[in-house]
């Protein structure tokens, strides 16, 4: 261990330099809280997205890397801001009517379309414990709702009204002008209606803590700001709860990122020491568009785990988080073979290569070994050439390659065929174009299916990749020519894995059949 933390005190893997940041921060006391509080941040406006996992993921590798390079305790609360107006109806979800009906209403406080749960927050609250559970995440939930109610919230609070003109003149200076005439921190919920309002503020009153104001009726409402009667504006909740909770540190995307002087000056001003921060890329859609919870574009959760491991959707997210990425279909297999490329290298590397790989912040130390003896990309394309409509079929092909296998000993490797066939039959067939082959083409696959029938060396992968070479090293200049005319016209798709080692896990004789059928055009 002692070996691991030398090497994460020096090491420039992301998660470690911010880990350090916080290191820094307590280096001369430490937290009379007695922990370092991690927190994330969720608008529950509409059904969580791969996104706000990302968020999670990522906070948990940086706590992960501070417990090995610090002994002071941690901690990390997922907050809900569930109070917060419905603004808008998500088009993904049942029951528009009856939404539109809640509008400017708190979460918690409009009906769930869905007929599960107590409000559409809870609802949306309970899909993204849910979604964190699946991924085993260490975490303490706090509902806006009840921080607000419960009284937890209200000595800031009664603070920010203390303090009013000095946190206004931080806003103020934010806004548009027209914006700044009926701007207030305090946004009131109608004590009739129920619905978030947002009106100027006629009076704030610091000796006894209530807000004045008139609703849109010109009625005059006096309301104490504690007690959940009252919420911050969003910008002045955050750095609010950052004050009332004690967070060291918090991440947020770069949509955020022109904010954070607010939040921190925010919070400053309410008595709080402004947190460590983390600004990632957003993600984008198969189009480059930002994902979005009200839209529903982009991947979701349990699509990304119908088709690839929760372990490679982490990997995913541990990939340059500071550069925008588009979270599609297509980037799964990629992830996958990657993860369990760095899992295979992981018993071999020395310290510092330890805590640089990403296994080691996505497992945090505890790191399993792969038995992933096919590659995925692999098995997509056993999947595709053995029209594969279970898995069963799969580990026919498997077992003659590595005899050794088997879904009980394997079980990564048998989940992963599993995905493969689900992947394979929803992404790639539908997009599966063969083509035949020209002149040349037709004539190096003749030779080729003369050199399988004739080949007696087994199923070595590097072996056959060999034979495979010298059919197209006298006939293509690039070489990469002759693979891409094996992919498309054997396997129907632009690109696809090192030809030896499909022969080898497909067979020979097999293989020597689909050059037949190719060569006759029964493929296109």
């Amino acid at each position: 261990m002692s070996e691991l933390r030398d090497a994460a005190l020096v090491s420039k893997a992301w998660p470690f330099e911010e880990a350090r940041k916080l290191v820094k921060r307590y280096e001369k006391k430490a937290p009379e809280k007695g922990y370092v509080l991690f927190e994330t941040g969720y608008g529950p406006s509409g059904l969580p997205h791969i996104g706000t996992f990302g968020e999670v993921a990522r906070t948990t590798m940086i706590r992960r890397a501070f417990e090995l390079i610090s002994d002071i305790p941690t901690r990390l609360i997922c907050f809900s801001d569930d109070v917060d107006g419905m603004r808008k109806v998500p088009d993904n979800v049942p029951q528009q009517e009856m939404l539109h009906e809640n509008l400017q209403r708190p979460l918690t406080s409009v009906p769930d379309p869905f007929g599960e749960y107590d409000s559409f927050g809870a609802h949306n609250n309970a899909m993204l414990r849910r979604f964190l559970d699946t991924f085993g995440f260490e975490y303490e939930f706090i509902s806006a709702t009840e921080f607000y109610k419960s009284g937890q919230f209200d000595e800031v609070l009664l603070r920010a009204v203390d303090r009013y003109d000095a946190v206004m003149k931080v806003m103020l200076k934010s806004l548009r002008e027209e914006r700044r005439q009926t701007y207030s921190i305090f946004l009131p919920i109608h004590p009739e209606t129920g619905r978030v309002m947002y009106v100027p503020m006629k009076q704030v009153n610091a000796k006894d803590g209530t807000i004045t104001f008139d609703d849109e009726n010109g009625r005059e409402w006096t309301l104490p700001v504690t007690g959940g009667q009252v919420k911050l504006q969003w910008k002045p909740d955050f750095g609010a709860r950052w004050a009332a909770l004690g967070v060291d540190f918090e991440m947020y995307g770069k949509d955020h990122s022109t904010n954070t002087p607010i939040y921190d000056s925010i919070c400053e001003i309410l008595g709080g020491k402004k947190p460590e921060h983390f600004t990632y890329e957003l993600f984008l859609d198969e189009n480059g568009e930002k994902i979005s919870k009200s839209k529903g574009n982009g991947l979701t959760i349990d699509e990304w785990l119908t088709y690839a491991s929760a372990e490679s959707l982490s990997y995913f997210m541990y990939q340059k988080p500071k550069t925008a990425k588009r979270m599609h279909f297509d980037v799964i297999p990629k992830a996958m073979d990657e993860y369990h490329q760095q899992l295979r290298a992981y018993p071999g590397q020395d310290a510092a290569q330890k805590v640089n790989n990403p296994v080691w912040h996505i497992h945090g130390g505890d790191v399993p070994e792969s038995r992933m003896v096919v590659p995925f990309s692999m098995l997509l394309n056993l999947a595709s050439v053995s029209a594969a409509e279970e898995k069963s079929k799969m580990w026919g092909f498997i077992q003659r390659y590595a005899p050794e296998a088997s879904p009980e000993t394997h079980p990564d490797l048998d989940q992963a065929a599993g995905f493969a066939v689900r992947y394979y039959n929803d992404f790639v067939k539908p997009q599966k174009v063969f083509r035949a082959p020209s002149d040349l083409e037709r004539e190096a696959l003749t030779e080729l299916r003369a050199k399988l029938a004739e080949w007696d060396g087994g199923l070595d992968g590097e072996e056959l990749q060999g034979l495979v070479f010298s059919v197209g090293r006298e006939r293509f200049d690039p070489m990469r020519d002759w693979f891409k005319a094996l992919y498309e016209v054997l396997l129907g798709a632009s690109q696809g894995p090192r030809f030896g080692g499909f022969i080898a896990l497909y067979g020979v004789e097999e293989t020597i059949a689909l050059i037949d059928r190719a060569l006759a055009g029964e493929l296109i």
